[in-house]
């Protein structure tokens, strides 16, 4: 079983809300926050949404480049 969907099923938990809410506030990949919950992408979203939690646009480069 690929790694990213081993929650796959299970209930959220009050930390997996809370990692996803410090990941998605550092702009972290969507895909990527899926890897590191072990939830898909659509499960990222879903809840997302429904904690009213905002996912920054996909175009936006998540890490700090100095230019």
């Amino acid at each position: 079983m690929p790694k990213y969907t081993r929650n796959t099923g299970k209930a959220w938990t009050r930390s997996d809300v809370s990692e996803l809410r410090d990941l998605a506030k550092h702009n972290t990949p969507t895909r990527v926050i899926g890897l590191k919950l072990g939830r898909t992408e659509n499960a990222v979203y879903n809840k997302a949404s429904e904690k009213n939690i905002p996912l920054k646009p996909t175009n936006q480069s998540p890490y700090n480049r100095a230019k």
